[in-house]
């Protein structure tokens, strides 16, 4: 698998790097995996897809230096700010069931599984749950391919596909403001349905998490 070490860009800077990689996989026929770690400076919401944008309040978040950008993938938005993502690019076949989108997250959520173990955080997938269409934010629906702490939601991905190949990626909670995710997405946000990597181990920082995949 082929590591692409962490790295800090700008949201339509991260989405283009995740575009192009998964271009360039499709132009050079690409046998490997891709793991990419990132994060995004200024903070940034990151919209679905297919996703509406009239929740947002383009002006409050000029104010605030929040940036906004479309991702490739699908689901609702995300606030990228106290977050480390990840992004795995491979073709269908390398996967088991590549062509199964269910079990296609479970084999490259795997991944995560795994390197989370090794510093004692254990992780399990969500129960998918009816999607509760009022929440524009991501972390507050539950779906198969949420990675769960205790049953609290950790990580939140997604998928896109194009000409054989698989771009997955997703947030990995470091914190959360509940307070600004409030005020951007205008709605309560329930902590008890998800939880941070400060709350589950609070002396380990963003350095501990990337260590475990580049080792």
């Amino acid at each position: 698998m082929k590591f692409i070490p962490y790295e800090v860009k700008t949201g339509a800077e991260n989405m283009q790097i995740d575009s192009d990689l998964l271009d360039s996989a499709i132009l050079n026929q690409l046998k490997e995996p891709i793991f990419r770690l990132y994060g995004w400076s200024p903070v940034c919401v990151s919209l679905g897809r297919n996703q509406k944008d009239d929740f947002l309040d383009y002006e409050d978040l000029k104010c605030r230096k929040i940036d906004v950008v479309r991702r490739l993938t699908g689901g609702r938005a995300l606030l990228h700010d106290k977050e480390l993502t990840y992004s795995f690019i491979c073709p269908v076949s390398y996967l088991k069931n590549g062509e199964n989108v269910k079990d296609s997250y479970i084999e490259i959520s795997q991944i995560l599984i795994e390197k989370f173990q090794k510093i004692g955080i254990n992780l399990e997938f969500g129960a998918q749950k009816a999607i509760k269409t009022k929440f524009d934010y991501c972390m507050l629906i539950s779906t198969g391919a949420d990675l769960c702490c205790k049953g609290k939601k950790l990580i939140g991905s997604a998928q896109c596909r194009k000409n054989g190949y698989i771009l997955q990626h997703g947030s990995i909670l470091l914190d959360y403001d509940k307070e600004l995710l409030q005020e951007i997405f205008k709605e309560h946000i329930d902590c008890s349905e998800i939880t941070s990597i400060k709350e589950i181990q609070p002396a380990m920082g963003i350095e501990d998490i990337v260590k475990i995949f580049s080792d």
